[in-house]
């Protein structure tokens, strides 16, 4: 399978402009210690609350007009969710967008405002549903990461943190990215990578949904059950397995995958509340958490930028948290 490339990453970073929002780094000097200091990139002021109105935009405006005349189908826990139907409303698309029965509500509630069809389903049909409505209605299908087009737009990410770094005359060697079916850090390390070969890129991700640091270890691509990735409280980081094309991307750019427990993502979205004054759901604070409870797998005496993926929490578990 192709990587994506600089151009596709430039290409990608034209067409969202204006609707994605380029997010900043910021410093966070209640983070710092004798051997790192943290910058945070708080991907939760996007529109839809995650980075994946990128990949999401990308994808639907690069579509031909009778594709977009078909409409659009895709499967999401909640944030490709809100992003497709964000963006399908921006660009005049129909949008059918298949969840899983236990995603939470405050995401089902969001992507249905933005005017999308919402087709709720056990888990374990999430991800063949959009085939079958395919077959019957003939739309086309919005993958949430395995796609060169999401990979790219989600690639931007890692593009503005090269640019925002320089700019600040960082000296940024290490980059934390939450790790789900891997289209964020498969575009973001490529982008990283081709624009500071430097840099370090180290996936994070829950214990219980380890498929990915198993796969980074064993060099082989492994799928987890359901029921083992379902335990994690970050809904977003779920998937049981890395996409085969993010896959690629991973064994090309990324350095290392480590793991955070249920108790360090639990008291990392509360830290980023408090002490960052952020907005962070569980899936979104584990970078953050690595950075926290982890220090000693990372790089010493290097700066240091996690990304912060999304904040689109439910109001009473951040209560719960915060508590």
């Amino acid at each position: 399978m192709a990587l994506v490339t600089l151009d596709d990453l430039r290409d990608a970073q034209k067409r969202i402009a204006g609707v994605a929002v380029r997010t900043p780094l910021m410093p966070c000097p209640w983070a710092q210690t004798d051997t790192h200091t943290l910058h945070l990139k708080p991907e939760g002021l996007q529109p839809t609350g995650a980075f994946k109105i990128r990949g999401a935009y990308n994808r639907l405006a690069a579509l031909t007009a009778e594709e977009r005349a078909r409409g659009v189908v895709a499967q999401s826990s909640g944030n490709h969710a809100q992003a497709v139907a964000y963006a399908a409303r921006e660009l005049g698309i129909k949008a059918v967008i298949v969840m899983p029965d236990t995603a939470p509500a405050v995401k089902v509630e969001s992507t249905l405002s933005f005017g999308a069809e919402v087709v709720l389903v056990h888990m374990s049909e999430r991800d063949t549903t959009p085939a079958e409505l395919v077959a019957e209605h003939g739309y086309v299908w919005v993958p949430p990461y395995d796609d060169p087009f999401i990979i790219a737009g989600q690639g931007t990410v890692g593009l503005e943190i090269a640019e925002d770094a320089t700019a600040l005359d960082l000296d940024l060697r290490t980059v934390l990215v939450p790790v789900s079916g891997g289209g964020l850090i498969g575009g973001t390390a490529a982008a990283l990578k081709l624009t500071m070969p430097g840099v370090r890129i180290i996936g994070v991700e829950p214990e219980l949904a380890g498929d990915a640091a198993e796969s980074f270890r064993t060099g082989e691509r492994k799928v987890w059950p359901f029921e083992q990735t379902h335990r994690t409280i970050a809904d977003g980081l779920r998937t049981n397995s890395l996409g085969l094309l993010p896959w690629e991307h991973v064994q090309a750019y990324v350095d290392d995958i480590i793991t955070v427990t249920e108790d360090e993502i639990r008291s990392t979205v509360a830290v980023l509340a408090r002490r960052g004054r952020l907005v962070a759901e569980p899936s979104g604070a584990v970078s953050t958490a690595a950075y926290l409870h982890h220090a000693d797998q990372l790089p010493q005496g290097r700066s240091i930028a996690a990304v912060v993926s999304g904040g689109n929490v439910d109001p009473s578990l951040l209560a719960d948290l915060l508590a």
